[in-house]
């Protein structure tokens, strides 16, 4: 009759042989039969080998989805809402940190189909003020470390420095406005971009936004601001000495008509005796054939910033970066008049009331008064 044995001694057998004791010593000293504990530590290995192992692979599946549920409760934590809620309070919700989180995870958090969140983007993305501020915020965060990099940084390795600068934002946004704003790192195509800037729009201006009298090199862009679902388009040209606005239009088509027209009420109050560089972006109205024949026509030089380096025409940047967080985004306008209105007034505090530090503290009015005032007294005095 075989003689029944309990878990200790079971385990106590097989733990001895584990270490290194012989199977002999063991049955001398426990009395427990040889083909017993044979069993036994088969059984035991058996057991071990059944066991599932965590392979490398599935160690990074299950970080990953830790990190997806951490991330999908901390969303739950934010938006206030849940996915019980309206649609449409999740969709306004999910909006809010679209920029901060991966579309899939807020719809995993809120149970919305992508698709019906893609539809609504696309709906409504460009009639926000809140959305259009903050990816103005962003470009120019984009804009000032693409910068320091030497325009060599790509949308990854900025969004990882946006991250440690405590800026929330996801590879795909920074990608997103990249894109937007023309940003490519140079380590692409660079050779490809040299040579074909070495055949056609020769940039005269090459950075160097240090002149020495009025009238020698204007700088000028366009920016979009919408108003109650409508783009309104601003045209700005700048004396590169003063910073001087010294012409502005603003239309309802980014047209060639907008930029001639602005160009012709410059040139007009101006009258520029001297040389004279006129230095945009590569824009499609700039190289309208009749715009770039009207240059001609007037002996005035065109010169280009080179293709995806928009620090080329950073002057111009700054200033609409200016105009937009001084004025425009900080006004609720009641009408398109009082629009207009605002952007004149802009104008005139800029040109006369502003101080601007490249001009040592001085207004650019006051910049170029005091040069005309040097002038004519030089003029008087070798008279």
């Amino acid at each position: 009759m075989n003689k029944k044995y309990s878990a200790f001694e079971k385990q106590a057998a097989v733990e001895r042989y584990r270490i290194g004791e012989s199977v002999s010593s063991i049955v001398s000293d426990t009395g427990i039969p040889r083909s017993t504990i044979y069993t036994w530590i088969k059984h035991t290995a058996d057991e071990a080998s059944a066991k599932p192992t965590v392979s490398l692979k599935n160690y990074r599946f299950l970080e990953k989805k830790v990190k997806r549920l951490q991330g999908i409760i901390e969303i739950l934590k934010r938006v206030g809402c849940s996915a019980l809620d309206p649609l449409s309070t999740k969709l306004a919700a999910m909006e809010a940190l679209q920029d901060q989180y991966s579309v899939h995870m807020l719809c995993e958090a809120l149970e919305v189909p992508r698709g019906t969140y893609y539809n609504f983007i696309l709906r409504n993305k460009r009639t926000h003020t809140w959305y259009a501020k903050r990816r103005e915020e962003l470009r120019l965060e984009i804009q000032r470390i693409y910068d320091d990099s030497h325009q060599i940084f790509g949308s990854g390795k900025i969004c990882a420095i946006m991250k440690e600068n405590g800026i929330r934002v996801s590879k795909e946004m920074v990608s997103e406005l990249m894109r937007d704003m023309g940003l490519v790192s140079i380590r692409q195509n660079a050779k490809d971009l040299y040579d074909k800037e070495q055949r056609r729009f020769k940039n005269y201006l090459n950075q160097q936004f240090t002149v020495t009298r009025p009238n020698e090199v204007w700088v000028s862009d366009v920016t979009c601001f919408r108003y109650k679902n409508k783009n309104y388009y601003v045209c700005v040209i700048l004396d590169l000495f003063s910073r001087l606005a010294v012409g502005y239009r603003i239309g309802k088509a980014n047209s060639t008509q907008l930029i001639r027209s602005t160009f012709q009420m410059a040139y007009e109050q101006r009258r520029p005796t001297e040389q004279l560089i006129f230095h945009t972006d590569r824009g499609t109205n700039f190289r309208a054939k009749s715009f770039c024949s009207l240059l001609r026509s007037l002996g005035i030089t065109q010169s280009f910033s080179r293709a995806h380096i928009p620090y080329d025409n950073s002057v111009m940047e700054s200033f609409f970066s200016n105009l937009k967080r001084e004025e425009l985004y900080r006004t609720k306008y009641r009408s398109e008049n009082e629009f207009r209105t605002s952007v004149d007034k802009y104008m005139t505090f800029y040109n006369e009331r502003r101080p601007h530090a490249k001009n040592g503290y001085k207004t650019p009015l006051s910049k170029e008064l005091d040069f005309l005032n040097k002038q004519a007294a030089l003029e008087q005095l070798l008279n």
